[in-house]
Formats: C-alpha cells, structure tokens, sequence
C-alpha cells in the first residue's frame, strides 16, 4: 500500500513538473495572435483581454511591420506583430510554475519616440528597473534578461512602462516574451567558481542575431546568469554559438560598453593560499575589431590580457595567479576600451569572455 501511495505520490509530482512551464515562448508571447477588429480604435487595443493570453492595461497599441510614425519605420524583430506600452501601461501574463524555483524572462524590445525610455518588470514580490537609454544594436532592437525566485505555484510577469510623456502614444515597442528555468550550478574541485563556462543562463531566441543584454546592477541572488553579478553601468551580452564565435561549448559572455560593462563574482579561498585564475578571451566573428583588452581581478591582483581581433572568431587563453588574502576573493572582468562594430559603426561590441576557472595550486615545498 506503501508503495501504491508512493507511486502516486511520485506521479503527481511529476505531472506537476510537466504542466509547469519551463523553456520557451509564452503563450502568444510573440503576438502574432492579435485582437479582433470591433477591440481596436486604429492601433490602440480596447479592452483587458483583447490580446489572446494577455491582460492590458493603459494606452496600448498593436503594431504590424512596416507601420510608420512620422518619418520613422517600425521594424519587429520576429512575426509581423509587437505592441507598444504608452504612459504607464503594462501587459501581463499568468504562468504556471514550480514555487522555489529560480527562473529567467527574456523579451525583446525598442525605443521609440522617448529618449529616456524604462521599463520596470516584475514577478511578485521582486521587481527591476530595466533602462534602455544606451542602444547596443544598430536594427533598434535589443534582447533583455531578468530573473526572480518563484515564490508561488502560478506567478504574474508584468511588464510596464513607467514613463509620462506629452504624446501618450510614445513608449517602447515589446516582442518575443520567453521563459526558463534556471539550475544554478555549484562550485566543484574542477572549478571554484560557479558557471565557469557561461552555459546555464536566459533563453536566447533562435531568430535573432544580437544576443541577450544581461542589465546593470543585477545581483547574485536573483541573476539571469546564475552565479554572476553585473556590476556595472552598462549591461553585458550573453551570446550563443548558433549566432556568434564561442571558445567553448554553447555560450560565453561578450563586454560590449568598456570599462562600464563588467561581471562579477565572489569566492571562497583560503588566507595564504596559491590560486590560478584562468580564462579564455576572443572575438565573436560579429564584425568587432581592432585591439581590445580585458582586465581580470581576482582580490588585489591584477592581469590586462590584449587580444588583436579581425573580426571573424577566435581566441587566446590567460592565467592570472595570486595569493588569497581573506576567506573570499572578488573576481571580475571588465573590457578596457569601448569598440564599435566595422560593418555597421553603431553596434556596440566587445572581447568575448568564456571558460574562467579557479584552482587552488600546490604550494611547492621549501628546499633546505
């Protein structure tokens, strides 16, 4: 009887497992599925459910590619449809999840008529400010992560537009909304830090080509890259290896804005003791070239490794080594100079950063 139970038991959890939702699009999360003509007054939506799996609220309108405003074409990034958060509108959708777990959101979006454009995102009770001032893609378009603990079995991703302009209408154009699940990894012998590699991180979408903004100011505890904190002013880009050159397995992190754009993270060491520090530095064959350098912390030491780009992949790897002066050491790394692409001159990019390892090394002994 035991066993029946536990089986059932089992069952359950397993179903449970299977109807939350894990790695994908949302539902209608590209909005290709639009509202009914008698729910629109020209592009503006009428009405909270107008848009299939989506409630609305505030001036919202739904833009087809190629609609123009003024002098200005409106691309969408995938499909044929987005829509357009005026002042202080917000879109939201309920998802299915499993309570405890760590997930990402990614979304696509772009600026329109206002210059200091935000958006604020949200899963109860976490929130971010995201700023979208800096563009990082010469299309308009910009991919961005966010993460969050689930702290209920069906959660609320809303997504708002905080901003108050004279024309109601202007605000940024949302597309392409996608969730996963992340499984943070641990530290291991092989490795002190964790997610050396860059290879548990945010759904990237197969479509585009511009990769993943991780934003400024996102902390361990909640990062859509687990294990890393982006320290800095500017976001940094996660990039996978169906679009871009990766050193090593499917994913790696590209330092787009500078000295602006860095990643961190804190670990245990031993007062004393000798570590390696090693890391590998390349370009993603995106048309970033010239002479790039990244700096590596690691506590008080200090390495800048230079990298000659052509533009068109590959990549060198460095050692930094040095003796932990407390129980845990910051390590970080930041590009030291800002570099635009050559084939567009107004797409940010940067060194490609990937596989970091942290060791302990043998402290050779003492010949008398």
């Amino acid at each position: 009887m035991r066993a029946v139970a536990f089986l059932l038991l089992l069952l359950c959890a397993t179903c449970h497992i299977a109807l939350s939702f894990t790695d994908g699009l949302l539902p209608n999360g590209n909005f290709e599925l639009g509202p009914k003509p008698s729910d629109m007054k020209g592009t503006e939506v009428i009405g909270p459910h107008a848009i299939p799996e989506w409630e609305t609220s505030g001036f919202i309108e739904y833009i087809k590619a190629g609609q123009k405003q003024g002098d200005m074409l409106l691309v969408v990034p995938e499909g044929a449809f987005a829509v357009r958060l005026g002042n202080e509108a917000s879109i939201k959708q309920r998802v299915k999840v499993i309570k405890g777990m760590y997930y990402s959101i990614t979304f696509s979006a772009a600026r329109t008529c206002a210059q200091e454009e935000r958006l604020n995102i949200s899963v109860a009770p976490d929130w971010g400010v995201l700023p979208m001032q800096t563009l990082y893609s010469s299309n308009g378009w910009d991919s961005y992560a966010w993460a969050f603990q689930a702290d209920y079995d069906v959660i609320e991703i809303v997504i708002h537009n905080p901003g108050v302009e004279e024309d109601p209408a202007c605000g940024p154009l949302i597309d392409s909304v996608a969730f996963r699940a992340l499984y943070p990894p641990r530290p291991s012998s092989m490795n002190l830090l964790k997610n050396g590699g860059f290879e548990e991180g945010p759904y990237v979408f197969p479509n585009t080509s511009w990769g993943v903004l991780i934003p400024p100011n996102i902390e361990d505890d909640h990062s859509p890259l687990p294990g890393w904190m982006v320290e800095s002013l500017k976001a940094v880009k996660y990039i996978d290896s169906d679009h871009f050159s990766v050193p090593q397995e499917k994913r790696a992190v590209e330092l787009v804005a500078g000295k602006e754009s860095a990643i961190a993270q804190v670990a245990r060491t031993i007062p004393g003791k000798t570590y390696a520090l090693s890391f590998s530095v390349g370009d993603a064959s995106n048309s970033c070239e010239g002479s790039m350098v990244v700096e590596a912390f690691a506590g008080r030491d200090t390495i800048k490794v230079p990298y000659e780009s052509k533009g068109k992949g590959g990549f060198k790897r460095a050692v930094l080594r040095f003796v932990a002066v407390s129980n845990r050491t910051r390590i970080m790394f930041l590009s030291t100079f800002y570099t635009m692409r050559s084939d567009d001159y107004a797409s940010l990019c940067g060194p490609v950063l990937d596989d970091v390892k942290l060791l302990s090394l043998r402290t050779p002994p003492r010949h008398i």
